[in-house]
């Protein structure tokens, strides 16, 4: 590798790391509270690190996402988050005792469910923004336009209110963003030793991603097509790529299938078959809820004041034709089929729910694993822009942004009465600086108390400032990321005269 290769690698290493810190700080900047999704999940950690159990008997009034088998209740959601998540609340749990605080205090609870989401689920999407803007420069984009895709995503779509949530879409979707990663890596032959590490790793992440979220499945098996279209014409390699495909993804499997079957008694019956009698009546629709996909319903998650990408993350709209321009190019023609195609299968998983408001939440979250791998299309859609479509794109990034960050200073799950959050919630809540307006808590009634509120909150409210001026300290380090990419952008500029002389 020549002087000039290994310095613009480097300097892709410092931006993806300036990106990354730079979304995981916006994300942890914001505590969201608790919720019935996150509560559920929450109490399975709870249950494992407190009582050795899967079953949540003893946290369960917090929720109604709940499973009930065998005279006991379980979560009903995929364990993947949960059991990432309990070596982070194993060690939280010893630093808090280190540091004086009751790990099962409400405050100590609390503290404990900010950090999980925060390690399981901001940092791997964070990471996620990183990882797409290597992916962007991999399939020949310039930096800039790899960045603006990977903050678009990170900062300018509805995952920036999944990231602050202990939800599995933000992190299903992040391994499928290292799946996808892992199976660019196979493009050129690296050895035999390389081409098992990086399809375990794939298998491992597409294998996570459906431990996360079961309907992550279909997306998985697609990220693993396309590993075996870039090595199919090499039978040896095929072989190995498909046998450590397979060794990463059975320990996920396994996993599954172990967690089923103590809870439930059976590796074959999902938690959704277990609810309470008479619970969501509209999981009895098609299977498990889900029908065929209805025009009207595709309509609104693009334009529907309600959850509609247009009214929570404009920029994502756009694109489609990024990835069109990614189609044309033979070089990179199989890794846009596979990310149009995933983008593609999660929209229509999501029109085709019974139930496709998805209860309390900002945008359409059901498509959220499928949000990165569209944005991946920013990229060359800006490097082929004109000057005035530069500024289209960029307002479109920025009324994103704006957008996003009004819900998670007001609340990331918005109540379901109205038709139309924008304008009656997040609007006039937002310039009246009413913020963290969820009062839930992931604690049990018992828990809670009379006097104090254990819901949401952002770290410039912790520091006692209120209102819109508790996004003072966001805004400062939002501002001193734009300094340091500004002078990345000039040492760069300045390191190949630099070499040039240091070579004579």
């Amino acid at each position: 590798m020549n002087v000039s290769l290994q310095n613009s690698h480097s300097w892709i290493r410092i931006r993806a790391l300036l990106i990354a810190s730079v979304v995981l700080f916006s994300y942890a900047y914001f505590y969201e509270g608790g919720g019935w999704n996150q509560n559920s999940r929450f109490d399975l950690v709870r249950a494992i690190v407190e009582q050795g159990t899967l079953r949540i008997d003893a946290y369960h009034e917090n929720t109604n996402d709940k499973a009930f088998a065998n005279g006991h209740y379980y979560s009903d959601k995929a364990p993947g988050l949960a059991l990432l998540a309990v070596p982070v609340a194993f060690a939280t749990r010893a630093l808090m005792r280190a540091a004086g605080v009751d790990p099962v205090s409400p405050r100590g609870l609390v503290d404990l469910s900010y950090c999980v989401t925060l390690f399981a689920v901001a940092l791997p999407m964070a990471a996620a923004c990183a990882c797409l803007f290597w992916i962007a420069t991999q399939l020949g984009s310039s930096a800039s336009a790899s960045a603006f895709a990977a903050l678009a995503l990170g900062l300018a779509t509805p995952m920036w209110a999944y990231s602050t949530l202990f939800w599995g879409h933000a992190l299903a979707g992040a391994c499928l963003v290292f799946a996808f990663a892992c199976a660019l890596r196979l493009r050129v032959a690296l050895g035999s030793t390389a081409d098992v590490f990086w399809a375990l790793a794939l298998g491992l992440a597409a294998g996570w991603a459906t431990l996360t979220e079961y309907p992550a499945a279909p997306a998985s098996a697609m990220v693993a097509g396309l590993a075996l279209a870039l090595v199919w014409k090499d039978g040896q390699r095929c072989w190995r790529v498909i046998l450590g495909i397979a060794a990463g993804a059975l320990p996920c499997l396994l996993a599954l299938m172990a967690y089923q079957r103590a809870a439930f008694g059976s590796v074959f019956h999902p938690s959704y078959a277990y609810y309470p009698a008479g619970a969501f009546s509209w999981m009895t629709h098609g299977y498990m809820g889900l029908t065929y996909p209805r025009i009207d319903v595709a309509l609104k998650l693009l334009f529907g004041c309600r959850r509609g990408l247009l009214f929570s993350g404009p920029v994502v709209l756009a694109a489609p034709f990024g990835l069109g321009m990614l189609w044309k190019r033979p070089a990179t023609h199989a890794a846009a089929v596979v990310a149009a195609a995933i983008a593609a299968y999660y929209f229509l998983f999501h029109a085709s729910f019974s139930s496709w408001p998805a209860g309390w939440s900002y945008g359409p979250r059901y498509m959220a694993p499928g949000l990165p791998l569209l944005c991946l299309g920013l990229a060359p859609l800006w490097d082929h822009a004109r000057p005035g479509w530069r500024i289209v794109l960029r307002m479109l990034a920025a009324v994103g942004i704006g957008l996003t960050l009004i819900a998670v200073s007001v609340g990331a799950q918005p109540p379901d009465e109205f038709h139309c959050p924008l304008r009656q919630f997040y609007w006039p809540s937002f310039w009246a600086g009413r913020f963290s307006l969820n009062l839930g808590t992931v604690l049990i009634p018992t828990e809670q108390g009379t006097n104090q509120v254990h819901g949401a909150f952002n770290l410039g409210e912790l520091a006692g400032l209120r209102g819109l001026a508790s996004l003072i300290p966001l805004f400062t380090v939002w501002a001193l990321a734009v300094v340091l990419w500004s002078w990345i952008n000039r040492a760069e500029h300045h390191a190949p005269l630099k070499t040039r002389l240091m070579s004579r």
